[in-house]
């Protein structure tokens, strides 16, 4: 017999069907769950109540999700590096960018 399962809603609305979504399972069974509501606390960290979609196991849950470290850096943080320089030394960089190659 086929376990019974919440109705999980379709986003198919805006092109957010093709998004990747974080994919959440429950502790308990293993099966998919619900991210229910999100309580943001910092910019870098939040908790997510979550609920399991096996109806026999019925599970709610609290997920800390939290920032670790970058991979590749933003190019807006270069932008504001570039925008606090003194002016003699944009117009250092500037022209150690128009320099030919050697």
């Amino acid at each position: 017999m086929r376990q019974k399962k919440v109705k999980l809603r379709k986003f198919d609305y805006f092109g957010v069907r093709n998004m990747k979504v974080m994919k959440v399972l429950c502790p308990a069974c293993g099966e998919k769950a619900i991210i229910r509501t999100t309580n943001r606390k910092h910019r870098q960290f939040a908790d997510l109540y979550c609920q399991c979609t096996d109806l026999e196991c019925g599970m709610t849950f609290v997920l800390n999700v939290t920032f670790s470290h970058t991979l590749s850096p933003s190019a807006k943080d270069v932008n504001k590096m570039i925008d606090k320089l003194l002016p003699d030394n944009k117009q250092m960089a500037l022209d150690l960018l128009k320099a030919p190659i050697a």
